[in-house]
């Protein structure tokens, strides 16, 4: 018996009835012997009785308490086996040491004491190896690991107690299927634009250029009533898509196969009818699931065109883009945005120019053009520029020797103190904030102009009050010698000023044999006109013997994969200059069948670079950025925080993997 319930002094009330008899008796037998005997004879016999009586409760309560017992666990054994969910306990090792009746349904006609949890529950296995290793580096754990798994065709939803090794699982697989189906049917939204509809049909007459609008109609109807894609027609080059999750993700798969089958329609027309899309999907509110489509395509157009744009929650990815932008044949653009632009730097205080980081001779031919046309108009401005590489070392010689020019180029930090709410800050050769040579400056201006020419990449300065973003363009200088034209009645450069455009030209056109369009051609004119000096080009451009000499090393041990790819990685511990890196993948496209080159190696700042050029037949803007990189269809880039043997070995896998689904070349 418990020794709460034998030592309990409010349950002895016939002891002390019995303690109070005796002490009557006693006072009993002062005043009568005869009559204290006969109460003592009958108080013993009473508390015999009372004796017996307990001691045969207590054998009925012993044996109650221990049937109960009995039942209790018998009922309680026989419960946990048939409990609707599993319990299963694991040893050190992880094996299984014991289970309910739920297990065993789970996996039937097996034995499963002695079997290993990574033979039965891999998933769990990795979720218990990452808290055992959260253990060792005296991280914070949690006492219950949740987790979902699969086995078969069902799911079961599973809580670890690792302390315990105790694992519980329950069976949930209706609500997984109820959650796929609602994931598989929420709506996605798209776009479909006709991106160079008025180049592709140049020349036609309205029943011509009907008639291809029709043909380009029923291809697109045909490939969305293949996807399950609701298409109504908006306007003559635009389409609204409506479709489910399930679909958007068929399309995927396909890789937007629709884009080849338009450009490959059209083909035998002087410039091939291509196609934009834009989609979104992840958003319940469906007015910002329509203002995520129409950023996508806007991203899209922004790269060029050609291609699809698809923004899933935060994942944005790309598909298409194997052919270059297609040039405009007007130049209503390039007026509206001088015009645009000069009313800006007539509003503003002073003006403020700053390129990318380790800038090269379009950010400074772009720069000294856009400082020139805020002279025009008399407004302040200026240049920054913080340290010098070997890419500009010999133009800015020639800029010294212009003292008013060379007033104009400030260091951040004085930028940063000239910065007020009134300041118009404008990006060139750049769209993204993290890559221009102060961020802080793009944060804490409120007006920003972005003129670039490279293909819009997923991080972009969204809040830029003028956006002139033409990837068609071979250089900025080319768009900013277009926009002085129009931005003043009477332009007037100097020498120095028109050369350093030029050569911004030059360079990024590897001397006017890549992206050279007929506005290219004009814009050089134009500045040839005012006083370029190709002599002065010329002179800036020369090589370094010794330069010259490291690039052919690394050269030298270039190789050819897929036949037309050359790849070269230099020595590790070798830094090289960025400038240097990419003339070396410019020297290997000039080989024989090298359709694209990839240079790796170590830069100076420690990091690795890759340098990617093409001809365009691959797009290599693609590849850089499954790396984290990006660029243009024809030359990208990327940094890595790895090894160049590393680095090497990822850029492999991705062209295998691109090779695989969709193949590397057009």
């Amino acid at each position: 018996m418990p020794k709460f319930l034998q030592k309990r002094w409010h349950g002895y009330h016939t002891v002390w009835a019995f303690a109070l008899v005796l002490l009557l008796v006693i006072f009993l037998s002062f005043y009568n012997t005869i009559l204290g005997l006969v109460g003592l004879l009958l108080a013993v016999t009473g508390g015999y009785a009372m004796l017996k009586t307990e001691m045969k409760f207590r054998r009925e309560l012993v044996d109650y308490i221990g049937d109960l017992s009995f039942r209790i666990q018998r009922v309680e054994g026989e419960a946990v086996s048939v409990l609707p969910f599993g319990i299963v306990l694991y040893s050190e090792d992880r094996t299984l040491e014991w289970h309910n009746q739920f297990v065993v349904n789970m996996f039937p006609n097996q034995t499963l004491v002695g079997v290993s949890l990574q033979e039965l529950f891999p998933q769990l296995v990795v979720a218990l190896q990452e808290s055992q290793e959260k253990k060792e580096h005296k991280e914070k754990m949690p006492k219950e690991i949740r987790l979902e798994i699969s086995h078969e065709d069902k799911f079961y939803g599973a809580t670890v107690i690792p302390d315990e090794r105790l694992i519980y699982l329950d069976e949930i697989t209706e609500l997984a299927v109820l959650r796929q189906r609602y994931e598989d049917e929420r709506l996605a939204l798209g776009i479909i634009m006709l991106d160079n509809i008025d180049e592709a049909s140049q020349g036609m007459d309205d029943q011509q250029r009907t008639a291809l609008i029709a043909k380009v109609t029923s291809e697109i109807t045909d490939w969305a009533r293949e996807f399950n894609v609701y298409l109504r027609r908006l306007s003559s080059d635009r389409y609204l898509m409506m479709l489910n999750h399930r679909s958007l993700e068929a399309l995927e798969n396909s890789r937007f196969l629709i884009l080849d089958e338009v450009r490959e329609m059209t083909a035998d027309l002087k410039v091939p009818l291509t196609l934009s899309v834009g989609l979104a999907f992840g958003s319940d509110d469906i007015t910002e699931l329509g203002q995520l489509a129409q950023s996508s395509l806007d991203m899209a157009l922004g790269r060029g065109g050609d291609q699809a744009a698809v923004k899933a929650g935060q994942r944005l990815s790309f598909y298409g883009g194997k052919s270059n932008a297609v040039e405009k044949r007007t130049r209503v653009r390039a007026r509206v945005i001088s015009h645009a632009l000069r009313d800006l730097m007539q509003e503003s205080d002073k003006v403020i120019i700053m390129g990318h980081k380790l800038p090269d001779m379009d950010v400074i031919g772009a720069a000294i053009g856009v400082l020139k046309a805020a002279q025009m108009y008399k407004v302040e401005a200026y240049i920054v520029l913080e340290g010098l590489n070997p890419s500009i070392s010999r133009i800015m010689e020639e800029v010294r020797k212009d003292e008013a020019l060379m007033s104009r180029f400030v260091s951040t930090e004085q930028a940063m103190q000239m910065m007020t709410e009134h300041t118009l800050l404008v990006v060139v050769d750049t769209h993204k904030a993290s890559m221009t040579m102060e961020p802080r400056l793009v944060h804490r201006a409120s007006r920003i102009v972005v003129m670039d020419h490279h293909r819009r990449g997923e991080e972009f300065i969204n809040d830029a009050v003028l956006i002139y973003l033409e990837p068609y363009a071979s250089s900025t200088c080319e768009l900013v010698t277009e926009v002085l034209q129009y931005i003043h009645e009477r332009v007037s450069l100097t020498p120095v000023e028109a050369t350093a455009l030029l050569a911004g030209i030059t360079v990024d056109t590897k001397h006017f044999a890549l992206h050279t369009g007929s506005r290219t051609f004009e814009a050089a004119g134009f500045l040839r006109r005012h006083g370029a000096d190709t002599m002065m080009i010329q002179r800036v451009l020369k090589e370094d013997l010794t330069e010259f000499i490291a690039k052919a090393e690394i050269v030298k041990h270039a190789r050819m994969v897929y036949d037309h790819i050359a790849i070269a990685v230099s020595k590790n511990g070798e830094p090289m200059p960025q400038l240097l890196i990419a003339q070396v993948a410019d020297m290997l496209l000039n080989m024989t069948d090298v359709q694209a080159s990839f240079v790796i190696s170590e830069r100076t700042d420690g990091k690795i670079g890759i340098s990617a050029r093409s001809m365009g037949k691959m797009n290599v803007q693609m590849i850089m950025e499954r790396l984290g990189g990006g660029g243009h269809l024809t030359n990208a880039a990327v940094q890595l925080d790895t090894t160049p043997e590393k680095a090497e070995e990822k850029l492999m896998e991705v062209l295998a993997d691109i090779e695989a689904k969709e193949g590397l070349f057009e």
